[in-house]
């Protein structure tokens, strides 16, 4: 088997380190060498460049592509998968190589990846969001439609009570799901539910993670309100999903359990942009959306200058695809350093998805997912223009410029 060395360049290699000048040897899709006066059988001139981990985003929506009610409840159900391959590139596209799909690709979506059958991203797969009747996950509007119709190995996520949560846990690991999600509040999106309100009571929350436990799976919640971000974190969830309610005694919970914070900072700033552009929603979501935004940045900068730990994630579907490093801007503006913010997409991000032993830094046997940048690469507002080549186990990707 060759060996290829990119040579000339720096190495950001996502412990938090400083970049610094080294080459780095692959093999049989693994990184085989970091150093400097590497050699190999083909040698590719990086020089100005800098060799940055392929990038985490751990919250897409891989098959969502609108928001639009009036446009998903004209499409066929299959269509979302065809659009999915779109996404999926624009994702490659922007440095990402990993995600964890918070809801929407189903097992189907995921093996087309793994098998090589279409281009895409490594990704981990919630498959529903679990959810109380009348919350976040569930897609009834007041007509009477169900915009969030299960399909077969995507069932409905709408449980109630203990029983009902074990059932649909143990469905969703039997259809292949690598994580579970829950709604622990409701959400601004959602044609009803209060950001404000926490949902499910402790009894569910805490069937939800035995069995997810059981079956080796980690836990994300949606939880926007502070009671449902309290109740994540009472009952050992692994990581808050977008945070914008966080008070002080929460901020000490997440520090206390080691819970990790994903804030989700573009999503709604995407749906705001995209209303500017005709996206149509109903004013009640309207009126979330613009109630939501100053007080979820000054929760996560409230979390930041505490220390909670950052994973970053983007909840991309809710705006287009391939945006994904506008997230790092505004972790910046939140309060992290360029490095802090890289790091959250890369070693963090690993660590939450428990995908460390392999991805998330650049390391001697680990998977060769890396992105190659040119510029100033602690400049994160210019990183995505930037990108001259994405690599996923040692294969070209993607080469946007």
């Amino acid at each position: 088997m060759s060996s290829t060395v990119f040579t000339g360049g720096q190495i950001f290699d996502g412990t938090g380190a400083p970049p610094s000048p080294g080459d780095l040897r692959v093999e049989d899709g693994r990184v085989t060498g970091v150093g400097v006066g590497l050699e190999g059988d083909i040698q590719v001139d990086v020089g100005g460049k800098t060799i940055f981990p392929g990038f985490f985003d751990c919250h897409v929506h891989l098959t969502m592509t609108t928001i639009d009610t009036l446009e998903r409840l004209n499409a066929p159900p299959s269509y979302r998968f065809y659009e999915a391959l779109n996404n999926m590139q624009v994702t490659l596209d922007a440095g990402v190589t990993s995600v964890r799909d918070a809801a929407g690709a189903d097992l189907g979506v995921k093996r087309a990846v793994d098998n090589g059958l279409v281009p895409g991203p490594r990704m981990q797969i919630a498959i529903s969001m679990l959810s109380q009747t009348g919350g976040h996950g569930d897609g009834h509007v007041l007509c009477g439609a169900n915009i969030r119709m299960p399909w077969p190995g995507a069932p409905s996520g709408v449980v109630d009570g203990p029983d009902e949560m074990r059932q649909r846990v143990r469905e969703l690991v039997r259809h292949g799901a690598s994580v579970i999600k829950v709604a622990t509040s409701g959400g601004v999106l959602s044609p009803i539910s209060d950001p404000r309100l926490g949902h499910l009571r402790d009894a569910e929350l805490e069937v939800l993670v035995e069995e997810a436990t059981a079956a080796g799976l980690h836990v994300m919640a949606h939880a926007q309100a502070t009671e449902g971000i309290k109740a994540a974190i009472r009952n050992g969830i692994r990581s808050v999903e977008h945070g914008v309610y966080l008070d002080d005694e929460a901020i000490q919970m997440m520090l206390d359990r080691g819970t990790y914070l994903v804030p989700t900072l573009l999503a709604p700033r995407l749906v705001v942009e995209g209303t500017g552009e005709g996206v149509r929603l109903s004013e009640r979501v309207l009126e979330k959306v613009h109630m939501v935004i100053a007080a979820h940045t000054d929760s996560i900068s409230r979390a930041i200058d505490a220390g909670v730990t950052i994973a970053m994630g983007t909840d991309s579907g809710v705006g287009p695809h391939g945006q994904n490093l506008r997230e790092f801007g505004l972790l910046v503006e939140a309060g992290l350093s360029p490095t802090q913010a890289l790091v959250s997409a890369t070693k963090t991000a690993a660590e939450l998805l428990g995908v460390e032993d392999e991805l998330g830094t650049i390391a001697e046997g680990k998977l060769a997912d890396f992105v190659v940048v040119d510029g100033d690469p602690l400049d994160v507002a210019t990183i995505q223009q930037n990108i001259v080549g994405v690599y996923k186990a040692g294969d070209l990707v993607s080469q946007p410029t």
